[in-house]
Order: structure tokens, then sequence, then C-alpha cells
């Protein structure tokens, strides 16, 4: 079985646990942070929702998001991982986990989102070792576009999600 914790040489990926509240709502209720993602900072109510929801993932589906830390340090960098949204979209992500991400913008520009990727896909290549994974993105975000594409997501098709333009990747597997 695939660990659920993952160490790089930098940083800490471990699956959310309660005492981690905090940083998680810190990270949303970052109007920097939610630009791309909700166009507006999140509430205590939302990141409680959304923390219930990483650690359900983990225990219903066996996959989740990580937080992330500063190995060093043990500063809160972000969170990142794959979940099953039941999104309302076109085209479906039925059987496709998602992956997302979001940081600080203390610790961006600092190489932390690429070593984070890298790594949790390489946990999903141990994983799912033939499963397509994919991602939605803003048109706007152009630094998570760069990210995507320099780790092998291809851009499918452009649609919309909640109202808004969105760009489809997919990472296929060989």
């Amino acid at each position: 079985m695939t660990s659920r914790r993952i160490t790089t040489q930098r940083l800490t990926l471990t699956p959310h646990e309660l005492t981690d509240f905090d940083d998680s709502y810190s990270l949303f209720a970052n109007e920097e942070v939610t630009r791309y993602i909700t166009g507006r900072p999140g509430t205590r109510e939302e990141a409680w929702s959304r923390l219930l929801r990483y650690i359900g993932h983990w225990h219903s589906l066996g996959f989740g998001y990580w937080v992330i830390r500063e190995r060093d340090t043990g500063a809160f960098v972000g969170e990142m991982g794959f979940a099953r949204y039941e999104r309302i979209i076109e085209p479906s992500f039925e059987g496709i986990p998602e992956i997302g991400w979001a940081l600080l913008p203390a610790m961006q520009g600092k190489g932390y989102a690429h070593e984070a990727l890298s790594a949790a896909l390489a946990w999903a290549d141990e994983a799912w070792p033939e499963r397509t994974t994919g991602c939605i993105i803003s048109p706007a975000n152009e630094p998570s576009i760069r990210l995507a594409s320099r780790h092998g997501y291809q851009h499918i098709t452009s649609t919309t999600y909640a109202g808004e333009d969105t760009l489809v990747f997919h990472r296929v597997k060989d």
C-alpha cells in the first residue's frame, strides 16, 4: 500500500488532521490565494467543511489532500492533493481523480509547488499505475497552467464551471 505521508528534500506532505484547521483557514481566507479559485476569501465555516472533506477523502476513498510543510521549520506552505468532487462540469471527471493545489503567497516562487506536485504525482503513479488524473484551472492563472503543463498535464478543452471560464487538463498515463 502506498504511504499517505510523503517526504521530499525540503517538504513534508501529510493528510490533514483537525489541528490543521487554522492553517487551512488562513490559506483560503487569503484573497490572493482564492483569486482564481472562488474569486473571494473563504469563511471559517467553508474552511471547516473543506477540512472535513479532506479527511473524509482519505478515510472513504484512500486518497485526498495533503498539508504541505517545510521539513526544517514545520512552517505551513499550503495544500495539494487529489479529490473526487462530483462536479457538474463537461467533460465529466467521472473516474478521474482531480488534483488541486494552493500555496500561501509568501511560499510561492521557491519551487515548492513543483517539488510537492512532483511528489504527489509520483505517489499517484504508484497508487494508480494506469490512471488518468485531471485538473481545472482558470485561464487567467498562468502560474498554475505552467506548473500543470510542466508536469505532463495537457489542455484538453475549455469549458465553464460555476459560471466561470475554465480550462480542463488531463495527465494521461502511457
